[in-house]
């Protein structure tokens, strides 16, 4: 969801599997214990291992499983895994199996993969979206996603941790907090966010405790955190990965994507988990999205292979627009270093387009009530596919009620703003879309969906045709800052919402280390334009090479900052006296 929901208020209002607390101190002990041995392998070079013999599925399972012991439940303690699949050594024996049979289903084959909380799978784990209101009996079947990658062979490792209900609860929120899961670190500092809410996905991505895996995005929540992670992130195009089986907050804004420490493993995960025909369970896997409807354009057939367009010389003779989005109210080191990304683009041979200078991207000022409208719906249908917890066949109000219920493990540190509020959206009578929002000044659902239509229509649309240009480049967000339970996160600046309100892709590329954490630059483009992205993004990774492997540190600032050492004052000279009293 929306990470700056706050800065979107102000625009619009002018206004028991609970993770136990780990706090034994870290040592670097714990990091040089932890195997290292597969680390930063990719997707093709793990697949060569096991082609020769060298590797097994089940193998590099447990690889992922002893690091995840060693690095994310003790040690630093990233938090970024919230449940582990019992029968996930199992799923890597049968593809043992099928490969020692000379069956190898395809790239995924044996490779393990995590999935958001929010991802339903029909196993023997949860799906909560990081709420207690959720836990219980597991869900009944398998999202379409995770079927797709079990079609693919892919191992599911486990489920990550997220901002709860992905962010979309209060205005006051932490990214990375769950009333379930805790709270999930940024690897390249502890006490740093791995922004959300797909926190953990990124971070676990990041620290080589899964080969992929997947997050969701409404506004920025695939994205952010790949940035502060130095990770790929791929937030597709609506409607090309289905949402069947998945948490929502928004059938309009909603979609899944893939973490990956490369855009070709971020790629091949995609492939995986597209809908190339129509899902029954989403009627957008037939559709366009929302910046698309109404202006005569169809939905293409989808590559077969996403693959192809993976070029380490993709930047050549392309043609890119950039726009700052805020960065200039960053500090001169962070606006230095996207700097220094496009003259990197503009040396590997592409033409760079100044948009600030002479275009302004249409404000997708009716996103917000966009989101509240579709949540109350779309969350009390989610309700009605589960059975065996609190929220089965329940409504918003039922959520609301139960975190009142439940204040002290749900609502700690923020409140329910956000589900009040949608809670209010008038949604009754025959026509609810055209019923006026007194919050919004009277504004309708179908009047928000036009205004949201125009960003997309007078904002990437329009930059790509009056300039030209191939795509639109991008600062993605900030470093990553310093985590504030009470005060809330701190954003500077984002992207996001270019592409969040009328349904377009964005893929987020690592592209700087700032004074020890990463930040990334997103290319972002108009409905179905992952091949161009996907051209630009490996030509980008290639000239960048700007991702490191996390440290896990507690604090990257403290060499800086622990001040003098204080030498203490000699003790006072004794002075001989007379006896007294003897």
């Amino acid at each position: 969801m929306p990470r700056n929901v706050l800065a979107i208020l102000a625009i619009i209002l002018l206004i028991p599997s609970v993770v136990a607390a780990r706090t034994a101190p870290f040592s670097s002990s714990a990091t040089s214990a932890a195997p290292t041995a597969y680390n930063e392998f990719t997707v093709a070079r793990l697949q060569t291992e096991m082609a020769a013999g060298r590797l097994t599925s089940v193998q590099l399972t447990q690889f992922y499983l002893d690091r995840i012991s060693a690095l994310d439940q003790a040690g630093p303690n990233v938090n970024s895994v919230i449940e582990l699949n019992p029968d996930a050594l199992q799923l890597a024996q049968d593809a043992d199996n099928r490969r020692a049979k000379g069956k190898v289903i395809g790239p995924l084959d044996g490779i393990p993969v995590l999935l958001k909380d929010n991802i339903d799978t029909g196993d023997k784990m949860q799906t909560t979206a990081g709420s207690l209101a959720l836990m219980g009996k597991p869900a009944l079947h398998d999202s379409t996603v995770a079927a797709n990658l079990r079609a693919a062979g892919a191992v599911i490792l486990g489920k990550t941790n997220l901002s709860e209900w992905a962010n979309f609860r209060s205005f006051f929120s932490t990214s990375g907090w769950s009333g379930r899961g805790g709270l999930t670190h940024n690897p390249y500092s502890t006490d740093r966010n791995a922004c959300g809410s797909s926190s953990g996905s990124a971070a676990a991505a990041a620290s080589n405790f899964t080969a992929v895996s997947l997050g969701s995005e409404t506004d920025g929540s695939i994205v952010c955190p790949a940035n502060v992670n130095a990770v790929v992130g791929i937030k597709p195009t609506i409607g090309i990965v289905s949402r069947g089986g998945v948490v929502p907050i928004s059938h309009t804004q909603d979609t899944v994507g893939p973490h990956a420490r490369t855009v070709a493993d971020a790629v091949a995960t995609l492939n995986a988990i597209v809908s190339r025909t129509p899902d029954s369970r989403d009627p957008a896997t037939s559709g366009v999205p929302l910046g698309w409807q109404g202006t005569g354009r169809t939905r293409p057939a989808l590559p077969a292979d996403y693959s192809v367009f993976l070029d380490p010389n993709g930047l050549k003779g392309a043609k890119v627009g950039v726009t700052r989005q805020g960065i200039d109210n960053a500090p001169p080191q962070v606006v230095a270093a996207f700097d220094n990304a496009i003259a990197q683009i503009r040396g590997a041979g592409a033409t760079v387009v100044d948009l600030d200078a002479s275009f302004t991207f249409a404000p997708a000022d009716g996103e917000f009530l966009i989101l509240l409208y579709d949540f109350k719906i779309d969350v009390q249908k989610y309700f009605a596919t589960r059975v065996g917890v609190p929220m089965a066949n329940k409504t918003l109000a039922d959520a609301i009620a139960f975190n009142d219920a439940h204040a002290a493990s749900e609502m700690p540190y923020f409140f329910q703003e956000i589900f009040q509020f949608a809670q209010s959206m008038d949604t009754s009578g025959p026509d609810p879309a055209n019923n006026p929002q007194p919050a919004f000044g009277g504004m309708s659902y179908n009047e928000a969906l036009r205004i949201d239509h125009d960003a997309g229509a007078k904002g990437i649309d329009a930059a790509m045709s009056q300039f030209g240009i191939d795509a639109v480049v991008a600062p993605t967000d900030s470093p990553g800052w310093t985590t504030d339970l009470i005060m809330s996160d701190h954003f500077v600046f984002a992207s996001s919402t270019l592409s969040a309100a009328p349904g377009y892709p964005i893929i987020q590329v690592p592209a700087a280390n700032v004074l020890g954490m990463p930040m990334g630059i997103s290319f972002l483009g108009t409905a179905f334009s992952e091949p161009t992205l996907i051209k630009l993004a490996s030509g980008f990774e290639a000239v960048a090479h700007a991702r490191t492997q996390p440290t896990f540190t507690g604090n990257i600032t403290t060499a800086n900052t622990n001040g003098t050492n204080l030498q203490p004052p000699a003790p006072p000279k004794r002075v001989p006296g007379r006896p007294h009293r003897l």
